[in-house]
């Protein structure tokens, strides 16, 4: 039977080059973002065509695409030209992880990798409900603060919110995560952290390194819990605030990891 599924897929952002290859489908790939990591073979083998607010427009043209797929208001004006010049663009606009798991099963459809997709999506979601139901049993549950960036000061989307929430954890600031747009993530008051108490602070500074050391010298955060008890962590960017399979897989899992470590300081601090 003939594949009338997309042939020439570009992906402007990681999440869906990183699936097409977890299902086994990126020969369809002739295009990728150059902010691409995950998988680093992707970087050697796919020409980088955009970066997350611009792309080479011209090249992915030449590319010849049967689909576009992207992510976010921040690429409608890229999407918008390229649906002018007769290109066939999906955005999705996932901000939650059941929205995640909604944009993996479509991505998967779309190419005619149903069964796959189930597949790889099983354990992942037996996962996440084993976890949710083992922190909605325990009253050992940090507050966490999670900085995704530092100058100013913001605060997690909400896919990492909800993660450290099934990790085991409470969101120090639940009503910002709910807000897509970094600009209203912002923390006017950086002692607004302080009087919040986190028992737990992680970082992950999209593009450029954490420094715990400069979070914990900040004037009036030496009393807060987590810098008192060094429960101060960096997530890399690439493995959590990529709204994909990274975040779901390395991503939890390391929030997991985090959470069970304070849990065993707290253990050995009792004894």
């Amino acid at each position: 039977m003939k594949d009338y599924y997309p042939k020439r897929i570009v992906c402007m952002t990681e999440e869906s080059t990183e699936l097409l290859y977890l299902l086994g489908e990126e020969d369809r790939i002739v295009g990728i973002s150059g902010f691409t990591v995950r998988p680093p073979r992707a970087r050697k083998e796919k020409p980088k065509v955009s970066a997350f607010t611009s792309a080479k427009i011209d090249k992915i043209l030449d590319l010849n695409p049967d689909l576009v797929i992207g992510f976010s208001d921040l690429q409608a004006d890229i999407a918008a030209e390229l649906i002018r010049k007769g290109v066939n663009v999906y955005i999705f606009n996932q901000r939650s992880v059941d929205e995640i798991l909604s944009m993996i099963s479509q991505v998967g459809a779309m190419v005619g990798a149903v069964e796959k997709t189930k597949e790889w999506l099983l354990p992942i979601t037996k996962k996440i409900a084993a976890l949710q139901q083992a922190a909605n049993k325990t009253s050992q549950r940090p507050k966490i603060y999670f900085e995704e960036w530092n100058d100013p000061l913001i605060t997690g989307i909400q896919w990492v919110s909800e993660l450290g929430e099934i990790a085991g954890g409470i969101d120090c600031f639940p009503e910002k995560s709910k807000e897509s747009l970094g600009v209203n993530r912002i923390l006017a008051d950086p002692l607004e952290v302080v009087r919040r108490e986190p028992d737990i602070i992680v970082g992950s500074w999209c593009g450029k390194k954490f420094r715990p050391e400069q979070v914990a010298s900040r004037p009036g955060w030496e009393q807060i819990p987590a810098v008192v008890n060094h429960q101060i962590f960096e997530i890399k960017s690439p493995l959590i605030l990529q709204p994909g399979p990274a975040a779901l897989t390395d991503g939890l899992d390391a929030l997991v990891s985090i959470v069970e470590n304070w849990r065993q300081s707290v253990a050995t601090c009792a004894k």
